[in-house]
């Protein structure tokens, strides 16, 4: 079994020091750069899009886990491919022909991420399950950071990781929203595989050290 994974979101990290915040993960033992995109429509709220992900690129040394919030993710995906991203994920709930999206994810080189919305049943991706590399459990409503944990994402976790086994195919579950180093360790013990972690990092006196420490606690 891997150890886990972190993935810092720099959604909350400071905008006017960007390149520095880039420079603090690719320093720090974060294994991946979360990127969440908002388009204004399928959630509530805006970030940045492909030439932000391409300026990134050119300095992160960490692979980009680029998250996409967005309602027409299919259009989009050669274009985020191109940028920079080594891991897309899309929203099931806004991808009419999932099978065909994680083809073309794959065939653009990235590995491919499906996200859940905390009211979306893990019995969607069941039938897709192994095209799937990255199964991302949203536990707060996507939009803004901050939020507080949705308790209820334990026992979703528990159960798809059954179903993972059942399976038996090597997709990596990944928890969004609410992490924190006292929620951390009891998250990998249900079945996660990689935690992203935005305010509980970059609101932190030592953003380093806090994922030294998500790191430490979850091994």
């Amino acid at each position: 079994m891997m150890n886990p994974m972190i993935a810092p979101s720099i959604l909350a990290s400071d905008f006017l020091t960007l390149g520095k915040e880039i420079q603090m993960i690719n320093t720090s033992e974060a294994d991946w750069i979360h990127v969440d995109v908002m388009d204004g429509h399928f959630v509530p709220n805006l970030s940045f899009g492909l030439p932000i992900i391409s300026q990134i690129k050119k300095i992160a040394t960490k692979p980009l886990d680029v998250h996409l919030m967005i309602s027409n993710p299919d259009q989009y995906i050669d274009a985020y491919g191109e940028a920079g991203a080594d891991n897309l994920t899309v929203h099931v709930e806004v991808c009419n022909h999932l099978h065909r999206t994680l083809q073309h994810i794959h065939s653009k080189g990235m590995t491919a991420g499906v996200a859940l919305n905390p009211h979306t049943p893990i019995e969607v991706i069941q039938h897709v399950i192994s095209q799937i590399d990255v199964i991302c459990i949203m536990s707060v409503n996507p939009g803004f950071g901050g939020q507080q944990f949705i308790e209820e994402t334990y026992e979703k976790v528990k159960a798809l990781k059954a179903m993972i086994r059942h399976v038996d195919t090597i997709t990596r579950i990944e928890i969004d929203g609410g992490v924190t180093l006292h929620n951390a360790k009891q998250l990998v013990d249900v079945g996660a595989d990689i935690l992203v972690a935005g305010s509980s990092v970059f609101k932190s006196q030592d953003p380093q050290k806090t994922i030294s420490q998500l790191h430490a606690i979850t091994k």
